[in-house]
């Protein structure tokens, strides 16, 4: 095989979808999360699209060398009977015996519009040496019907170097306006009136490092919203209801709910690694994104002067229960704005797992 530079992008709006044989996520279900008590409206969001034709803005070099870019074809385009060349994502790699007793290597490949299986049946051993699953791998190939399926019958498959590569040329992407959700956001933001409260939101959100590593976030591996984007996504939902909830509770400290439903999950930017797959950060792995999430406050809260310290704890307090009390001294919330927070957090996944994967 020669050594190719392959083209490996895609335009930022397109999403995955779900089509006959191939894996992507439902094309129905992401419905808009702005309720009434924003006094702007929000479009239908549009069903997912297709995208049609080459995935063309981006290099990736294989064997070190580059020469002139080809285009792909997008895997939700992908027809038995065609040919397949190009850089995919590997998000599964698997030695199978078959019945006859002879090896095969199967594999999943994946751009961002969906995923597809792939196998190997000549040379099988030698060609898992030459990748990992996680790999960005250059594939050729050609797509057959099998069993109502579409897979592609592998001829060769090794690793690729990145080159440079956007993780959102093979990550699912938000397709909501994420220039809206940041507009969302930063109203939601300003219903906070506590000057203390308020300048901790601000100590994040007018860092544009960390607006830019929260924007891109995916809020879950595998679960709800798990797509670049989503935890933008996640967040505006869940400061939405807890807007709603402050007005028809009235009692509750909606300084505290409000700010505390914003940064619940800020831990989510320190997670995950983003490459051909979504994976855990070491920090994600040993720590997990409620201490990482307090941490960060702490580190935010500590350099504004006088920042009060029951404010610290009661916001602290809030980011270590929003999974529930366990994480909490004695198991049990200590505040309603807690409690709040635990349970507005947990509609806003469940309704967005189901829209997302089914009811289970």
């Amino acid at each position: 095989m020669n050594d190719t530079a392959v083209d490996a992008a895609s335009p930022a709006s397109f999403q995955p979808l779900k089509a006959q044989t191939i894996t992507g996520r439902r094309s129905l279900g992401r419905s808009d999360q702005i309720t009434s008590l924003i006094t702007f409206t929000v479009p239908d969001a549009p069903r997912r699209q297709c995208w049609r034709g080459p995935l063309s803005d981006r290099t990736v070099t294989i064997g070190g060398v580059a020469t002139v870019a080809e285009q792909r074809t997008a895997i939700a385009e992908l027809r038995a009977g065609e040919e397949v060349q190009g850089v995919f994502a590997c998000t599964r790699k698997d030695r199978v015996t078959a019945k006859s007793g002879t090896p095969y290597l199967a594999v999943e490949l994946r751009d961002r519009t969906g995923g597809i299986q792939a196998r190997a049946f000549r040379d099988a051993d030698f060609l898992a040496g030459q990748f990992d699953r996680g790999d960005l791998v250059w594939v050729s190939g050609r797509v057959e019907r099998f069993r109502e399926e579409l897979q592609v019958e592998l001829r060769g498959i090794r690793r690729a170097e990145a080159g440079g590569a956007d993780p959102a040329d093979f990550l699912p992407v938000a397709y909501r306006d994420l220039d809206e959700l940041d507009g969302f956001l930063e109203h939601l933001a300003r219903e906070v009136y506590d000057p203390e409260l308020r300048a901790l939101l601000d100590s994040f959100l007018g860092d544009a490092s960390f607006r830019a590593d929260f924007r891109r976030a995916p809020c879950t591996r595998s679960g709800h919203h798990a797509y670049l984007g989503g935890l933008l996504e996640h967040t505006v939902a869940v400061a939405t209801l807890a807007l709603e909830a402050c007005s028809l509770h009235p009692r509750l400290n909606s300084d505290l709910l409000l700010c505390t439903a914003i940064l619940h999950d800020v831990g989510k930017t320190r997670e995950f690694t983003l490459g051909a797959e979504i994976a855990l950060s070491e920090a994600g792995a040993l720590v997990g994104h409620l201490t990482l999430g307090q941490q960060l406050v702490s580190e935010r809260a500590n350099r504004l002067e006088g920042f009060p310290d029951e404010k610290l704890h009661a916001v602290a307090h809030c980011l270590l229960a929003h999974h529930g009390p366990d994480a909490l001294p004695g198991k049990r919330f200590r505040s309603p704005e807690a409690l709040a927070l635990y349970r507005l957090n947990a509609v806003d996944a469940a309704v967005k797992g189901a829209l997302e994967h089914g009811l289970t």
